[in-house]
């Protein structure tokens, strides 16, 4: 097993509006976003098991194979700037994305 901070070229994350998050994971090659996206290795289960979130919170997948990128975009536990929440732009929320196993 490797992890995706090994076969991605950028993984990263940021608000899609002040109640969801988008994570991008884009690759460095085609051949590399086809073998990831072939093997299925980002679903809506593993960004919820990595998350510790359940599963309905991950409202969507979508690959771009133009960019070589997946998408994931789920529900954020609190709204951008509530009180409590702790990063306003979502940009720090793809460090656990980074460890995540991937079989490729």
């Amino acid at each position: 097993m490797r992890k995706l901070k090994d076969v991605a070229k950028i993984i990263r994350s940021k608000n899609s509006g002040p109640f969801e998050l988008t994570l991008d994971v884009i690759f460095a090659d085609d051949e590399m976003f086809e073998k990831a996206s072939k093997a299925g290795i980002i679903t809506k289960e593993k960004i919820a098991s990595v998350y510790g979130i359940d599963a309905d919170t991950v409202l969507d997948i979508i690959e771009y194979p133009v960019a070589r990128a997946i998408k994931a975009t789920l529900i954020r536990p609190l709204p951008s700037g509530n009180l409590g929440e702790g990063d306003v732009y979502g940009a720090q929320q793809h460090a656990p994305l980074m460890e995540m196993e991937v079989d490729l």
